[in-house]
């Protein structure tokens, strides 16, 4: 299947995954090829902005559950995330790839088992390596989760709301922006990854982030619990030709959009060789 899609903003096609069909989109031409791979409760449309300073085509698509993509009955693993990644990136040739959160974890679980498929990596906030979350921000992918269930959009805005930096939450930009993925989560299959995907974990061993021989950037942000700096710290450490980079409060795409565009899009845009 490689149908077009309408989708928000550009036009999209599916393509048959492992578990049904992923919706995904393609956009500028050429080399290099990288892929995107959003966050839990993410889309195609937030994961953009990380690929605006790369040159090439840029592959962005929707996991299970979000967007057009098939909602399968099987569990929510990283595993079967990966497997989704994997056909996209496949499909499309893509030799370059970054992975926001979820993301982020479904590329750590592909490169424990075969660490030379990409020639440079990106992990944004990176949320979990092989060890399951006790803490608090599970709670409030619970409450998400049930308001998904209600389909209460006014209560699921407030929750977003609460990831943004305090002194932008409340602006109408900000507040906008929430309210948009609300719609676009209340109702969905989402509901299920919310509750089960933060007891998961990515990897089996961390130490196989050591058998990674390509460049490899982190990004994370000081003061974001639902994505601990020493997560980041500790895939930076292991891995042998890494770069981290903490940006300060303020919310990544908020505060720090053009910083991210240029670190991603000098690292993702690269020589293979440089």
């Amino acid at each position: 299947m490689n149908r077009a899609l309408l989708g928000s903003a550009s036009l999209t096609s599916l393509l048959d995954g492992p578990d049904g069909a992923i919706e995904y989109l393609t956009t500028g031409k050429g080399e290099p090829r990288s892929v995107f791979a959003h966050g839990l409760a993410g889309s195609i449309d937030t994961t953009r902005p990380f690929g605006s300073g790369v040159r090439g085509s840029r592959t962005f698509f929707h996991f299970r559950g979000h967007g057009a993509s098939a909602a399968p009955e099987t569990p929510w693993t990283y595993a079967a995330l990966a497997a989704e990644l994997r056909a996209v990136a496949d499909h499309v040739g893509a030799t370059r790839a970054l992975g926001v959160s979820m993301g982020a974890g479904a590329l750590c679980h592909w490169l424990e088992r075969e660490p030379k498929r990409f020639e440079r990596v990106v992990f944004a906030l990176p949320a979990v390596l092989d060890t399951p979350r006790t803490d608090a921000a599970m709670d409030r992918l619970v409450a998400m989760a049930q308001c998904a269930d209600d389909r209460d959009v006014e209560a699921m805005t407030d929750l977003l709301a609460q990831e943004q930096p305090a002194d932008l939450r409340d602006t109408p930009a900000v507040r906008h922006w929430c309210e948009q993925q609300a719609h676009r989560l209340v109702g969905t299959p989402v509901s299920r990854a919310l509750r089960s995907l933060p007891h998961e974990v990515a990897m089996d061993d961390r130490d196989a982030l050591g058998g990674i021989p390509v460049p490899v950037l982190v990004l994370a942000q000081a003061g974001d619990p639902a994505h601990p700096v020493h997560v980041a710290e500790e895939i930076a450490r292991r891995v042998r030709h890494a770069r981290l980079e903490v940006l300060p409060e303020g919310g990544i795409m908020w505060r720090h959009r053009a910083r991210v565009r240029q670190l991603v899009g000098e690292f993702l845009s690269a020589p293979e060789d440089g």
